[in-house]
């Protein structure tokens, strides 16, 4: 659906009423957060873990060890965090803590009524577009849903932890734990363009990364070097080095900060990205969950191909056709629950 774009009267950036979060998500989060609602046994676990605990817990303890910001603590951090729940349309806006921590991070956790967390490390480390860039981010974490998964994750490692003892048990939580944290890094690709459409400022964004991927001064790191160095990770020609990358990554929830900023560039000089500056998104209104399943799926799985074809690196190319077979699975399966014959087809 196309129309003008909406300027704010307050900040004099475009705001998106009634955006979808597919506006913005990962084609591989949307189709990997399909995944996961379809593998079996999932949903029952998600339903104990909601039976065992309850996030007023957690929001106490944020309100107990942290400064909940507002209009008489942090002014400037509360500004952003209005201004960016409306660009995005978030409602009602989510609380947010400044909790101490000399690493920079933030999180966004809770099922029922989600907030979000900012170390003192990352308001140290970013300036004010910085900051707008990194809480937009959580609001995209909050449209998306994706804290309801977020808050399972960290429930289910606390449990996994607890049930070492037990080696069934363990094996299992592990498989579940392992799925989570390969979808949660896809959701950050997702909400790092959800905090580009809250500050509409990509060198904002890029600066951002370059200090969370150890900068100390901006001014100190040539950016065409620094985007070099994505390059050449994702173009590695020995077998070896891929299977290295696999490890390094199987238990972290975040992608490798330096692919990550090259992931957001490129899709801030895309043509889908202009779009929706334009004013042409899809909307909340139209979105139909169980009818974009197969499509969802779907994407994902093209994304994985176009990714593998495009890689220098050996291990991809040997797993390069498995997005188009993956694809056309889905689109059978779906059509075999709805009657369509054309599911399967892209």
């Amino acid at each position: 659906m196309e129309e003008s774009a909406e300027v704010s009267a307050s900040t004099g950036r475009v705001r998106f009423p009634g955006i979808s979060p597919r506006a913005y998500e990962h084609p591989v989060d949307r189709g990997a957060l399909a995944t996961l609602r379809m593998a079996p046994g999932f949903a029952e676990v998600l339903k104990a873990m909601a039976g065992l605990f309850h996030e007023r817990g957690e929001q106490l303890m944020a309100l107990g060890s942290a400064i909940r910001v507002g209009s008489a603590q942090y002014p400037e951090i509360d500004r952003l965090r209005r201004e960016c729940a409306e660009a995005l349309d978030v409602g009602p806006v989510p609380q947010v803590f400044v909790a101490r921590g000399a690493e920079a991070y933030a999180m966004t956790i809770g099922m029922d009524e989600p907030f979000v967390v900012l170390s003192t490390g990352l308001v140290e480390l970013l300036d004010a577009e910085g900051l707008r860039f990194a809480i937009g981010h959580e609001m995209g974490h909050v449209l998306s849903g994706h804290a309801v998964y977020r808050t399972m994750l960290l429930r289910l490692i606390k449990l996994q932890l607890s049930m070492s003892w037990t080696p069934v048990s363990a094996l299992g939580l592990r498989a579940v734990v392992a799925a989570l944290n390969e979808w949660f890094r896809k959701a950050e690709l997702s909400c790092d363009r959800a905090g580009l459409l809250c500050g509409q400022d990509p060198q904002a964004a890029l600066r951002a990364h370059v200090l969370l991927a150890g900068g100390v001064d901006p001014a100190q790191v040539d950016v065409p070097s620094f985007l070099q160095q994505a390059a050449e990770y994702e173009n590695v020609e020995d077998i070896r080095d891929s299977l290295l990358k696999l490890r390094n990554i199987e238990l972290m929830s975040h992608p490798l900060a330096v692919v990550r900023a090259a992931e957001l560039q490129k899709w801030a000089a895309s043509p889908e990205y202009r779009a929706v500056l334009g004013g042409d998104y899809p909307r909340r209104d139209g979105d139909e969950p169980q009818a974009t399943w197969a499509s969802d799926v779907k994407s994902a799985a093209r994304s994985y191909k176009d990714t593998f074809t495009a890689s220098a690196d050996p291990l991809a190319k040997v797993f390069a056709d498995v997005g188009e077979a993956v694809s056309g699975a889905a689109g059978k399966v779906w059509g075999r629950f709805t009657g369509n014959g054309d599911s399967d087809k892209a």
